[in-house]
C-alpha cells in the first residue's frame, strides 16, 4: 500500500519541487537542530569562556582563549560535588518510592479492580487538577507535622521523597497500561493457584518494562529539576541539591564559574539519556502501543 503525503508521486518526480520540498526539509531539521541544541552547544561554550568573553562577546569562538579551570573552580570552588551528590539521591529517592507507589496503585486499580477503584481512580484524576501552588501551604504544613505520627520532616530526605511519590499522573499512566495486558494470563494464574503477589511480581512486572523505563525517565527528570519545594523542605546547606546550590550562588559567583556549574549540572542527564535512549524510546513506543 503506497503512502499518502503532501505531495502525489508525480509532484514529487518533478525536478522543481524535489529540489524545493528537499530544502524546505532541511530548512525546517537545521531550525529544530538549532532551537534543540543551541543552547546546550552555547552553555558548553561558555563554560570554558572567560566572564569578559561572556559578557562582551557572548556568541565569540573564545576571544581570550579556552579556559578549562572553569569546570574545576566550580566543582571545588561551589561544592558543586557535593550538591551533584545530593541530587542524585534525591532523584533516587523520587525514582524507588514514585515507582513503588505507581507500580502497586495501578496495579491494584487496572488487576484487582476492589468495588472503590472507579471512585479512587476519579479522585486521583481530579488532583491532576488542582495546580501545585495551591497544595504547596497545606503540603508543607504536613511535612512539619506528619499528621498520626507527629514528626517533622523538615531537613530530610524523606519531605521530598514522600510528596513526590503520589504522583497522580503516573498512577494513571500505570493504570492505563495495566489494563491493557491481557486477561487470559491473569486468569490462568488464579487457575494455577497463583496469588495477587505472584501475579504481580512474576507476571506483571515482567511484562511492564516499557512503562518503568517510561516513569522513570519522567519521574529522574522530574526530580532533577524540581527546585521550589527542596528549597522549602532542606534549609541546610549540606542537604540542598544543584538546583537550589545554584540559586544561591548567582548573585555572588563569578559569570564564567557559575556557567561552568550550570553545565556539570545539564551534562550529567543529557549523557544518561544519550546513553540509554534507544531504551527509553523503544519503551515509550511500545507503552503507548495498544494490545490486543
Amino acid at each position: 500500500m503506497n503512502e499518502r503525503g503532501i505531495l502525489s508521486t508525480s509532484e514529487r518526480r518533478r525536478p522543481v519541487t524535489r529540489v524545493v520540498f528537499t530544502g524546505l526539509i532541511a530548512a525546517v531539521l537545521a531550525c529544530l537542530a538549532i532551537v534543540a541544541a543551541g543552547p546546550i552547544l552555547w552553555l558548553a561554550k561558555s563554560a570554558v569562556s572567560t566572564s569578559q568573553d561572556i559578557l562582551r562577546d557572548p556568541f565569540g569562538w573564545w576571544p581570550s582563549g579556552i579556559r578549562w579551570g572553569n569546570l574545576a573552580e566550580a566543582w571545588n570552588g561551589m561544592d558543586i560535588g557535593r550538591a551533584l551528590a545530593n541530587t542524585v539521591y534525591i532523584a533516587a529517592g523520587n525514582w524507588f518510592f514514585g515507582l513503588l507507589v505507581a507500580l502497586t496503585g495501578g496495579y491494584s486499580l487496572a488487576i484487582l479492580r476492589p468495588r472503590y477503584a472507579k471512585v479512587v481512580s476519579a479522585a486521583v484524576m481530579a488532583t491532576l487538577f488542582i495546580p501545585g501552588v495551591v497544595s504547596l501551604v497545606s503540603l508543607y504544613l504536613t511535612v512539619i507535622d506528619v499528621p498520626g505520627l507527629g514528626a517533622n520532616l523538615i531537613n530530610s530526605y524523606w519531605a521530598v521523597w514522600l510528596p513526590a511519590a503520589a504522583h497522580a499522573f503516573n498512577v494513571l499512566l500505570v493504570k492505563n497500561f495495566f489494563a491493557e495486558l491481557p486477561k487470559e494470563v491473569f486468569e490462568a494464574a488464579k487457575v494455577d493457584g497463583a496469588n495477587s503477589f505472584d501475579v504481580f511480581w512474576r507476571i506483571v512486572l515482567p511484562m511492564s518494562r516499557p512503562i518503568i523505563a517510561v516513569v522513570s525517565l519522567l519521574t529522574l527528570v522530574s526530580a532533577w529539576k524540581e527546585f521550589l519545594w527542596p528549597l522549602l523542605v532542606l534549609p541546610s546547606p549540606d542537604l540542598q541539591p544543584l538546583s537550589v546550590v545554584l540559586y544561591k550562588i548567582s548573585a555572588t559567583a563569578e559569570t564564567s564559574t557559575l556557567i561552568a556549574a550550570m553545565f556539570i549540572a545539564v551534562i550529567l542527564p543529557l549523557v544518561f539519556f544519550l546513553l540509554f535512549r534507544k531504551q527509553f524510546l523503544r519503551s515509550a513506543g511500545r507503552a503507548g502501543a495498544v494490545k490486543g
